[in-house]
């Protein structure tokens, strides 16, 4: 599955390193409750490459078209922890540093939704963040995903700075 600067595709073993180089970039992390270990990015990937087993798509790894340089995932996964519109299809995306800002996320997230409403056969996809998030609200809102609530995410302390989350959502056309 690509888009016109990007190969989006299942994971490989050499995508491993900068994926933990990523997720270990606390500004990458900022949004997210800590940076993640090098064990715990490998168990992130090992977790991703079982869902695309089991349900036939998940978190593509994406590939600079024209450099082949891996810059992170965009895709979809199932989400089941305790909040009013789950269980979902949520579709996520998370880039390094050095692709933020050139329309990647966008870019990918639509080829997701497009996959997910005519491939997939999904009615309805969602996607959260932290409240403060503000840039992935933004591809949210580009991707024409529209509010659909306000909560806290069961996984934080109702204390912890993070725990104040949005949920959007978008349906099939």
């Amino acid at each position: 599955m690509d888009t016109q600067r990007l190969i989006m595709r299942r994971w490989r073993d050499e995508d491993r390193e900068p994926f933990a180089a990523m997720n270990a970039d606390p500004e990458v992390m900022e949004h997210f409750p800590a940076p993640l270990t090098r064990a715990e990015s490998d168990h992130f990937v090992d977790r991703i490459e079982e869902e695309f087993d089991k349900a036939g798509h998940g978190l593509w790894a994406l590939e600079v078209r024209d450099s082949g340089e891996f810059i992170g995932f965009a895709g979809l996964i199932w989400q089941t922890f305790d909040a009013p519109f789950l269980p979902a299809w949520e579709i996520g995306w998370r880039l390094a540093r050095p692709a933020w800002g050139h329309g990647y996320a966008t870019e990918a997230a639509r080829q997701v939704l497009r996959y997910a409403f005519e491939e997939a056969g999904l009615d309805e996809i969602v996607s959260m963040t932290a409240k403060s998030n503000v840039r992935s609200q933004a591809v949210m809102k580009r991707l024409g995903m529209t509010h659909l609530t306000d909560f806290g995410h069961t996984r934080l302390a109702p204390d912890h700075p993070l725990f104040p989350h949005v949920a959007y959502h978008i349906r099939r056309p």
